[in-house]
Parts: C-alpha cells; structure tokens; sequence
C-alpha cells in the first residue's frame, strides 16, 4: 500500500518517553516532540529525545558547539549544505561539527526518532524547501 505508514511504534517512545510537544516547534515543517534528558544549567551541553511524525523535519540550522545524533527508530533524513542527503535508520550515528548548516527529519512515511547531544548555542534558519524534500528517496 503506496500510503502505508511505518514504524508507528515509534510514536509510543522506543527507549525514553516521546515527550511533550517540541517547544522549538516553530523551527519545523510538521509536528515533532521533545523528551529533555539532560538541561543542567551548569552544563553546556544539551541531551534530548526527539520524535518526528511522518513527514516532519526541521529548518536548516547550524549548531555553534557540535551535535551528535543517535538514530533510535523509524526512518529519517539527514543532509549537510551542499551534499546529499543521508537516510537513517536505527542504530545510525550522524556527528555534525561546529557552523555546518544542515537539517534532520523523518522520511515521508515513517515516523522517526533520535537523541540529540548538543553543544553550545544553535540558530534556527530557513524552512526545507517542500521541493527539496519531496525530491528525496526518488
């Protein structure tokens, strides 16, 4: 079936809960949720389960620290200014260095789920284009 939705189990939390609705939900195209595992004030360092909904990602950014990704369920993408983009399945790792501006999402069918380790202060830009992103997995 060309509608079929994968990995639903995802939306129940795969190892740590789904979470509340993302408070940076603004800085997405769909709906995403935030579980914050670590916000110590003493820290600079950030440690969160992000879950996407089928068709969801985020806007372009760069992280002015480092972020690490660790791919915890379903399908998603991920893709760097100017390469292709990645697809991520559970078990994946994805590291993005400081000021690369890059984006993170489910796939259009699959809901998506990673823990996000960051570092420092991010800046949320631009949209994904609705025709970069259809354009992915042809």
């Amino acid at each position: 079936m060309a509608n079929e939705i994968k990995n639903e189990n995802v939306k129940n939390g795969v190892i740590f809960p789904v979470g509340e609705d993302n408070p940076y939900g603004q800085y997405f195209t769909g709906k995403s949720f935030l579980d914050t595992l670590v916000a110590d004030p003493d820290l600079d360092d950030g440690v969160g389960n992000v879950t996407f909904e089928p068709g969801t990602r985020n806007n372009w950014h760069v992280h002015y620290g480092y972020q690490i990704l660790l791919v915890t369920g379903g399908e998603g993408w991920y893709q760097e200014e100017g390469k292709p983009a990645r697809h991520l399945v559970p078990g994946d790792v994805v590291v993005t260095k400081k000021n690369i501006k890059h984006w993170h999402g489910a796939t259009k069918d699959s809901w998506f789920a990673h823990i996000a380790i960051t570092s420092g202060k991010s800046e949320f830009l631009e949209p994904v284009s609705d025709a970069e992103y259809d354009k992915l997995g042809e």
